[in-house]
């Protein structure tokens, strides 16, 4: 039985979903929300067994619900840079020999079909696709990557937003401030358990106004779902609710090939099997 979970409701107020077969159910009889918390004690388990029993209501009218990030605001974002050799190459780099690991501020993480806003004087806004993945489990010192794997709860479509001015010519040779502005990670529809996903077999595209941009799949990745995970555990302690992402295909504006965004793009993004977003960028509001 496929599973997909959700939040949906007006900001701050989002509820617990699951997407099976077609229809909506409501989890709120279940779990308060849908967090690390919830990961952590077997929640997807929990969920499949309530649908089997027949225990969760449908919930009427979900589909004139906003679309939440489909987890509640993790503790940690962290992200891979440079994880595709084309993106590597069309940025000016040489693939890296070790993951290049940098943070985002979990307050970034909105909606897939949230507004976002450019900051003020902002020049060099850029879209990224990339394949979000959410720990299930505390890690640290996994010993191999097929650990690796046992660790995360599933996968989702993100869209690390980035400022290229703010990233490279402002950042004193740290990138987080290209990449920490509001609501700079959407993130969603909703989040589809590890085990219905091959995370190194999956399509993933964007365009801008209607108009492509990247057009790639995660087996061109440098290092693999598993092999990145495995290398940051050796340095951190992973959370359940954590959010890293992957790293983004060649594509984006940085190449120099398409123009940067700017207020009034529709930027549209979407991973095979994971689903898609669509993305308005409007002025900011001060």
């Amino acid at each position: 039985m496929s599973v997909e979970l959700r939040r949906l409701g007006p900001v701050g107020q989002e509820k617990p979903a699951v997407v099976s077969e077609g229809a909506t159910y409501r989890l709120d009889g279940l779990t308060a929300d849908i967090d690390g918390g919830f990961l952590a004690a077997d929640g997807i388990a929990r969920v499949r067994e309530a649908l089997a029993a027949g225990d969760l209501p449908v919930w009427e009218g979900a589909d004139a619900e906003r679309i939440g990030a489909p987890i509640a605001r993790p503790q940690a974002v962290l992200c891979i840079g440079q994880n595709y050799a084309a993106h590597a190459a069309e940025s000016g780099a040489e693939p890296p020999a070790v993951p290049i690991l940098f943070h985002k501020h979990p307050n970034t993480v909105v909606g897939p079909e949230d507004d976002v806003e450019i900051p003020p004087g902002a020049q060099k806004v850029d879209w990224e696709v990339e394949l979000g993945v959410v720990i299930g489990m505390e890690a640290a010192y996994l010993p191999d990557e097929q650990a690796a794997l046992g660790v995360i709860a599933g996968y989702v479509t993100s869209h690390d937003v980035s400022e290229r001015g703010y990233q490279l010519a402002e950042s004193g040779g740290q990138w987080s401030k290209g990449k920490n502005a509001r609501g700079f990670n959407p993130l969603g529809p909703g989040l589809v358990p590890a085990d219905e996903i091959d995370p190194q077999t999956l399509r993933l595209a964007s365009s801008v106004n209607g108009e492509p941009r990247q057009d790639s799949t995660t087996a061109d990745m440098i290092f693999s779902v598993a092999q990145i995970i495995q290398h940051l555990s050796q340095f951190m302690v992973l959370s359940p609710g954590d959010l890293i992402n992957t790293g983004t295909p060649q594509g984006v504006a940085l190449s120099g090939r398409f123009p940067y965004l700017v207020a009034g793009d529709v930027v549209e993004i979407g991973i095979e099997n994971l689903g898609a977003q669509r993305t308005t960028f409007v002025p900011a509001t001060i």
